[in-house]
C-alpha cells in the first residue's frame, strides 16, 4: 500500500506526463499494446486488418489508461475480448448468409434461415453462448479495471455485489 506521500508524489509526476508529441513517437506508443501475447499477430485471423487491431487497441488504450502490469493486463484483456465481440458479429453475418444462400440461392430470408438454424446444427445458439462468454470476460476485466483506477485515486470502492440465482451467479451492478 503506497504512502500518502507516495501517491501526492506519484500524482504530481503524473500531471507532468503528457505522452509523446512526435508522429514516430505516438506511432511507437500505438503499437505497445500489440507487443502483449493476446493482441499479437496470432489474433489477426485471415481476412483481418492488423492495422485496424492497431488502431483500435491504441484508442481503447488512450481511453483506459492503464497504469502498472495488473491494469496492463485487464486493458489487453478487454482489447482481446472486445476484437473478439466485433469479429463474433461478421461470423453471425456470414452465418446468415451461408444459410440464406443454401435454402434460396440469392433471395435469401434471414427470418427462415434462422429458423432452418434452429432445427439442426444450432450454430446460432452457439454463437450467442460465445458471445455471452468473451461479454461476461470483457465487463469483468473492465469493472475490475475500473476497481483498481478507483482505489489508486483514493477512491472508497466497494466490493462487486454478486448473488446466486437458480445455480447461476449473477452480478447485480449489472
Amino acid at each position: 500500500m503506497a504512502t500518502t506521500k507516495q501517491i501526492a508524489a506519484n500524482r504530481k509526476n503524473a500531471a507532468l506526463s503528457t505522452g509523446p508529441v512526435t508522429k514516430s513517437g505516438k506511432a511507437t506508443v500505438a503499437s505497445n499494446a500489440v507487443r502483449h501475447g493476446l493482441l499479437s499477430r496470432e489474433a489477426i485471423l485471415k481476412g483481418e486488418d492488423e492495422a485496424s487491431l492497431s488502431d483500435f487497441s491504441a484508442r481503447m488504450w488512450t481511453e483506459l489508461q492503464p497504469s502498472g502490469e495488473v491494469e496492463t493486463l485487464l486493458v489487453d484483456r478487454i482489447i482481446a475480448s472486445a476484437w473478439r465481440l466485433k469479429r463474433l458479429i461478421r461470423v453471425e453475418v456470414g452465418l446468415f448468409h451461408r444459410e440464406m444462400d443454401d435454402m434460396f440461392g440469392e433471395r435469401g430470408d434471414v427470418g427462415l434461415a434462422f429458423i432452418r438454424d434452429g432445427n439442426g446444427a444450432d450454430a446460432f445458439s452457439k454463437l450467442s453462448r460465445y458471445e455471452s462468454a468473451i461479454e461476461r470476460s470483457m465487463y469483468r476485466a473492465l469493472h475490475e479495471l475500473q476497481r483498481l483506477q478507483a482505489e489508486r485515486a483514493g477512491q472508497n470502492v466497494p466490493l462487486p455485489v454478486v448473488v446466486e440465482v437458480c445455480g447461476e451467479v449473477v452480478d447485480e451492478r449489472g
